[in-house]
C-alpha cells in the first residue's frame, strides 16, 4: 500500500507540475520565485496527502494551495519595501538634487502596499503641515505642481538659490520623518 501511495504522489506530481508552474509563473515576478512556490506546494501535497478528501479533488487542492502560497508571498513582500533607508537613499552629497521620488520606497500594487502608500502620504501631509511656510510652498510648487525653480523664482521674486535651499530643508525634514515612520511601522 505504501508503494502504491508513493507512485500515486509521483504520478500526480509529474502530471500537474508543468500546468501548475505555468499558473504560478503568470502570477509572480520571476521563474525562481515560481519554482520556490511550486516546491512549497508539492511539499505540502506530500506532507498532507492523507488529508485530501478524494483523488478527484487533488488538482483543485493543488491550485488552491498554490493561490494561498502566492498570496502569502505578496503579503510577505508587501511589508518589506524595496528601499528602506531614506537617508542612505538621498546620499551624502550636499549638492545632490533632492526630490520626493528619492525618499519614497518602491512598492508594488498589492493591497498591503497600497495601504502603506496611503499611510506614507498621510505622514507626508502631516510633515508638510509642520514645515515653515516658505519650505512648504516651494516643496508643493516644485514637487506637487511640478513647476521649475526658474518659473517659481519669476513668480515669487525669490532667488533660485534661496528656493533650492528651502526645498532642501523641506526634503531633509520629510526624509527624517519618513525614516522614523518606517522604523516605527515596519522596523528594520
Amino acid at each position: 500500500m505504501d508503494l502504491a501511495m508513493q507512485e500515486l504522489k509521483q504520478s500526480t506530481f509529474l502530471r500537474e507540475k508543468d500546468k501548475l508552474l505555468g499558473f504560478i509563473r503568470n502570477r509572480v515576478s520571476n521563474v525562481e520565485e515560481a519554482e520556490d512556490i511550486l516546491q512549497d506546494v508539492f511539499y505540502q501535497f506530500v506532507a498532507g496527502f492523507e488529508t485530501i478528501e478524494s483523488l478527484d479533488r487533488v488538482t483543485s487542492w493543488l491550485y488552491s494551495v498554490a493561490r494561498n502560497k502566492i498570496i502569502d508571498r505578496y503579503r510577505r513582500d508587501a511589508v518589506r519595501p524595496k528601499r528602506t533607508d531614506f537617508e542612505l537613499l538621498a546620499g551624502n552629497d550636499e549638492d545632490a538634487p533632492l526630490t520626493l521620488q528619492e525618499i519614497l520606497p518602491d512598492l508594488d500594487n498589492s493591497p498591503e502596499s497600497i495601504l502603506l502608500q496611503e499611510a506614507i502620504w498621510d505622514e507626508i501631509t502631516e510633515a508638510l503641515a509642520e514645515l515653515p511656510i516658505d519650505q512648504r510652498e516651494i516643496f508643493i510648487l516644485n514637487e506637487i505642481e511640478e513647476k521649475g525653480f526658474r518659473e517659481i523664482s519669476e513668480e515669487t521674486g525669490v532667488s533660485i538659490n534661496t528656493l533650492l535651499s528651502r526645498k532642501r530643508y523641506a526634503i531633509i525634514a520629510l526624509r527624517k520623518r519618513l525614516q522614523s515612520f518606517y522604523d516605527d511601522t515596519i522596523g528594520t
